[in-house]
Protein backbone atom coordinates (compact mmCIF):
# COMPACT_ATOMS: atom_id res chain seq x y z
CA UNK A 1 0.00 0.00 0.00
CA UNK A 2 1.04 3.55 -0.56
CA UNK A 3 1.04 6.29 1.71
CA UNK A 4 -0.01 9.58 0.63
CA UNK A 5 2.17 12.54 -0.34
CA UNK A 6 2.84 14.77 2.76
CA UNK A 7 1.66 12.21 5.29
CA UNK A 8 4.54 11.69 6.83
CA UNK A 9 8.16 13.55 7.02
CA UNK A 10 10.67 12.73 4.89
CA UNK A 11 13.35 10.20 5.58
CA UNK A 12 15.68 10.71 2.51
CA UNK A 13 18.84 11.35 3.28
CA UNK A 14 19.97 13.14 0.73
CA UNK A 15 21.56 16.56 1.42
CA UNK A 16 18.85 18.72 0.46
CA UNK A 17 15.50 16.72 1.36
CA UNK A 18 14.58 19.41 3.93
CA UNK A 19 14.42 22.40 1.36
CA UNK A 20 13.05 20.02 -1.18
CA UNK A 21 10.20 18.86 1.53
CA UNK A 22 10.08 22.59 2.14
CA UNK A 23 9.58 23.42 -1.45
CA UNK A 24 7.13 20.70 -1.94
CA UNK A 25 4.88 21.81 0.75
CA UNK A 26 4.91 25.22 -0.43
CA UNK A 27 3.70 24.30 -3.96
CA UNK A 28 1.12 21.80 -2.71
CA UNK A 29 -0.30 24.64 -0.42
CA UNK A 30 -0.23 27.27 -3.30
CA UNK A 31 -1.59 25.08 -6.06
CA UNK A 32 -4.29 23.51 -3.71
CA UNK A 33 -5.41 26.41 -2.01
CA UNK A 34 -5.13 29.02 -4.62
CA UNK A 35 -4.06 28.13 -8.24
CA UNK A 36 -7.17 25.88 -8.29
CA UNK A 37 -9.46 28.43 -6.99
CA UNK A 38 -8.17 30.33 -9.82
CA UNK A 39 -6.03 33.11 -7.36
CA UNK A 40 -2.69 33.21 -9.29
CA UNK A 41 0.95 35.03 -7.94
CA UNK A 42 3.68 34.23 -9.70
CA UNK A 43 5.86 35.37 -7.11
CA UNK A 44 4.25 32.02 -4.58
CA UNK A 45 6.92 29.72 -3.19
CA UNK A 46 10.32 31.54 -5.16
CA UNK A 47 12.42 31.40 -2.65
CA UNK A 48 11.49 27.82 -1.33
CA UNK A 49 12.79 26.86 -5.26
CA UNK A 50 15.75 29.26 -5.27
CA UNK A 51 16.87 27.54 -2.12
CA UNK A 52 16.48 23.65 -3.25
CA UNK A 53 17.75 24.64 -6.39
CA UNK A 54 20.95 26.15 -5.07
CA UNK A 55 21.50 22.81 -3.02
CA UNK A 56 20.80 20.52 -6.24
CA UNK A 57 23.53 22.71 -8.47
CA UNK A 58 25.55 22.36 -5.63
CA UNK A 59 25.98 18.67 -4.92
CA UNK A 60 25.37 18.18 -8.62
CA UNK A 61 29.06 20.29 -9.11
CA UNK A 62 30.59 18.30 -5.80
CA UNK A 63 29.82 15.14 -7.76
CA UNK A 64 30.79 16.68 -10.97
CA UNK A 65 27.37 15.13 -12.46
CA UNK A 66 26.29 18.88 -13.27
CA UNK A 67 28.14 19.05 -16.74
CA UNK A 68 26.69 15.30 -17.72
CA UNK A 69 23.48 16.60 -17.30
CA UNK A 70 24.47 19.80 -19.60
CA UNK A 71 25.55 18.16 -22.14
CA UNK A 72 22.30 16.13 -22.41
CA UNK A 73 20.08 19.34 -22.09
CA UNK A 74 18.83 18.34 -19.17
CA UNK A 75 19.88 21.09 -16.64
CA UNK A 76 20.24 24.44 -18.29
CA UNK A 77 22.24 26.68 -16.23
CA UNK A 78 21.01 30.23 -15.75
CA UNK A 79 23.63 32.98 -17.42
CA UNK A 80 24.69 34.29 -14.04
CA UNK A 81 25.88 30.69 -13.51
CA UNK A 82 27.32 30.14 -16.69
CA UNK A 83 29.54 33.72 -16.35
CA UNK A 84 30.57 32.49 -13.10
CA UNK A 85 32.51 29.66 -14.13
Amino acid sequence: MREKRGSKPSTSTSPCSLLRDAYHNCFHRWYTEKFVKGQYDKEECISEWQKYKACLSEHLEDKHMIRLLEAENVVVRDSADATSQ
